[in-house]
């Protein structure tokens, strides 16, 4: 197993509860040995840079800074900057440097503009959404504050500091400070940071939203547009200390990646519903967390791409990735998507736990009208494990009356009361491999007692949720419900016998020699994305097709990945990536017995996406 340092450089536990809120630890900042074979899934998968590309400390940040008259340092939102700052004063201590620092955050509109200016795109206080922004960045600031920013003669160095100093005029170096996504949440439940310009913490729910509809369309658009004068790229996900590259090695390290497997850093996160199967099977997971609902296994807004150098880590977003290199990523899909990866898989996991909310997802035409999407929540449930008697719900029973049964919504709302779920929704026996399809529009539910692999297209917080069998949330909560929403999406024809035949993949074999088979698992035609299930004794070859692969060992212990001149491990349930751009690989069975691995790919035509 790769050792890891627990340590929180130097910084105690309660100075660390202070700025998060989750019983999970922060990524460790170092290997404790070099990387090496582990025996089961790996929460903390590295791409090695090779040696001295990364750097630890403010100290050694501060070093390099001291060789220049002006210092540019900017980031994303969740940046705790008080703490930065803090952290390089002590550190110039020690080189003698005189600083003067400007804050661009006293350039900032006053906050009932900003409020103005964000709050189009929030809806309603009490909705779940909103609408992704068309703001700038530079909306935000007093032009003539940002421009009036000079040099002072009088210290050795002016360090130009906050989210937006790249916004002055100033010709400098720029150092780049980001926070993984769940790092940002765990700090906003916290009420360590604010959204972007606001000077208080509001409720983590009201700060979610406003982070995914304003401050991360507004940062990721701006982060794009300066991308050639970054110099460096920190890494902040931990107080008081720091881990940091040049932005040529970056480059080099995304370069690689894009023309190899790669896999992104999970993470998890407790629900009303969770369940049991994460928290008694992967190793790393903190067994105090009540459950684990979700596994972020690949959801890459807000996934992140680790690298090693010398044992530290530092982790970058995903966006990076696909901002340099989507045609590589994708190839022949790459002009329809552009930067936005196409396919998530996320574990939902309600073994010993409870069902999912009666739900469904908007379509195309909505999902673009209202929230500002370029793709749906089109998805696809694998079971990857079940109990005996497990179930999915999906479909509607023949015969369903849409007004009635709204009626009964409306009044389980009000009154909190129970529903029959199965005298309008069809429950379907679940079982270890099967694929339940839930194109937009179709009303579901994971059943208690499965771990279900979630193969979907990207987004993942379009959720309308209809019925929820009375629970509340772990903060003691209703959790919300939206029956207009999900009456403007539900289609009410995928009801009675042609659910089974429409909405539940059958698998076909469309290849096979003596010791592999190759299965289609059809997805619906309303999914851009389609299924395969390879089965093998010993190895297969795979050729991408100029298509991006993403792929799961979903029975099996272990296999090698073998690329030209690389060979990568994957145990069971772990998610990689394979750029189109690698043309072909061969997957290795390690396991005694025939393994078994998923792949998900777009399909060739996608030109219903186009209207």
């Amino acid at each position: 197993m790769v050792g890891i340092s627990k340590g929180k450089g130097g910084v105690s536990e309660q100075r660390q509860a202070r700025f998060r809120k989750s019983l999970q630890d922060v990524m460790p900042y170092q290997l404790t040995t070099k990387a090496g074979k582990k025996d089961g899934y790996d929460i903390y998968p590295t791409h090695s840079l090779g040696e001295g590309r990364i750097f630890n400390g403010y100290g050694t940040l501060a070093k390099w800074m001291a060789n220049y008259n002006c210092i540019i340092i900017d980031g994303f939102s969740g940046v705790l900057w008080n703490d930065v700052q803090t952290c390089l004063e002590e550190a110039f201590i020690q080189t003698k440097l005189r600083v003067n620092w400007v804050q661009v955050s006293q350039f900032l509109r006053p906050a009932n503009e900003i409020t103005e200016l964000v709050t189009p795109f929030l809806g309603e206080r009490d909705s779940v959404w909103g609408s992704k922004t068309s703001l700038r960045l530079q909306d935000f600031f007093q032009a003539k504050g940002l421009a009036a920013v000079e040099t002072a003669e009088e210290y050795d160095c002016t360090i130009v500091i906050g989210t937006g100093a790249s916004l002055t005029e100033i010709d400098a170096p720029v150092v780049w400070l980001d926070v993984p996504k769940n790092e940002i949440q765990y700090r906003a439940r916290a009420g360590a940071i604010t959204n972007l310009g606001l000077p208080e913490a509001d409720e983590p729910a009201h700060m979610y939203k406003q982070f995914y509809f304003v401050d991360w369309v507004v940062l990721n658009n701006y982060k794009a547009n300066i991308l050639d004068k970054i110099t460096i790229q920190a890494d902040t996900q931990w107080i008081g200390n720091i881990n940091w590259m040049f932005a040529r090695d970056l480059d080099s390290g995304l370069q690689q990646l894009s023309e190899t497997v790669l896999r992104v850093r999970p993470w998890f996160e407790p629900g009303a519903w969770g369940g049991q199967w994460m928290k008694e099977r992967i190793e790393g997971l903190n067994k105090d967390e009540i459950n684990y609902a979700w596994s972020f296994e690949l959801i890459v807004p807000e996934n992140g791409i680790v690298f090693e150098s010398d044992g530290y880590l530092l982790e970058v977003p995903f966006d990076l990735l696909m901002l340099a290199h989507n045609k590589k990523i994708l190839g022949k899909h790459a002009g329809f998507f552009g930067p936005e990866f196409p396919i998530r898989f996320d574990f939902l996991d309600t073994w010993d736990g409870g069902n999912l909310s009666v739900q469904c997802h908007p379509s195309l035409q909505y999902i673009r009208q209202y929230f500002g999407e370029h793709i749906t929540q089109d998805e696809t449930y694998y079971i990857l494990d079940c109990k005996k008697d497990a179930k999915v719900y999906l479909g509607f029973q023949q015969g369903i009356d849409p007004d009635k049964f709204k009626v009964v919504l409306q009044d389980s709302k009000a009154n909190s009361e129970e529903i029959t779920v199965t005298d309008y929704v069809q429950a379907h026996p679940a079982h270890k491999h099967d694929l339940f399809l839930i194109p937009n529009g179709t009303i579901h539910s994971a059943g208690a007692d499965n771990l279900v692999l979630e193969i979907s297209s990207t987004p993942y917080i379009f959720t309308f949720k209809m019925y929820d069998w009375l629970r509340l949330d772990l903060n003691g909560e209703p959790r919300a419900i939206n029956i207009e929403h999900a009456y403007n999406n539900l289609r009410f024809e995928r009801q009675g016998a042609g659910v089974k035949k429409e909405l539940i993949s059958k698998p076909a074999c469309i290849e096979s020699c003596e010791d592999y088979e190759v299965w289609h698992l059809p997805t619906h035609a309303e999914h851009f994305y389609d299924v395969h299930r390879l089965e093998f004794d010993k190895e297969v070859n795979v050729y991408t097709n100029n298509s991006c692969n993403v792929l799961m060992l979903v029975e099996g212990t272990s296999i090698l990945v073998k690329l030209a001149n690389e060979v990568h491990q994957f145990h069971y349930a772990e998610t990689f990536v394979i750029p189109a751009a690698v043309e072909k690989y061969t997957i290795i069975n390690q396991g005694a017995a025939r393994a078994r691995v998923v792949k998900a790919f777009i399909k060739d035509s996608i030109d219903f996406l186009k209207y």
